[in-house]
């Protein structure tokens, strides 16, 4: 069981788009560090960076979007209790 999303056992846990744009808070100031580097290993790891940052953004857009229709849905969240799934 993970240890950061919002479950029973931690009610005080995050949100997946919170994780989610944490991690590429975190890719944006490793790219910083090697923006200027001309190795062609450093550009194909900053090219690949780029593109998982870019579908992170995607991902954040899809977490927001499932918090807004159980939101909308069933109400803001309750600690310890799931809105939708086997309890």
């Amino acid at each position: 069981m993970t240890h950061f999303l919002v479950t029973d056992d931690k009610p005080d846990g995050h949100r997946l788009e919170e994780i989610l744009v944490m991690v590429r808070g975190d890719l944006i100031k490793r790219a910083v560090l090697i923006v200027d580097d001309d190795r062609p290993e450093a550009r194909k790891v900053l090219a690949n960076n780029v593109q998982i940052m870019s579908m992170l953004t995607e991902c954040i857009a899809l977490a927001e979007e499932n918090t807004a229709v159980l939101g909308k849905a069933f109400g803001p969240s309750r600690s310890g209790k799931p809105r939708i799934g086997s309890v």
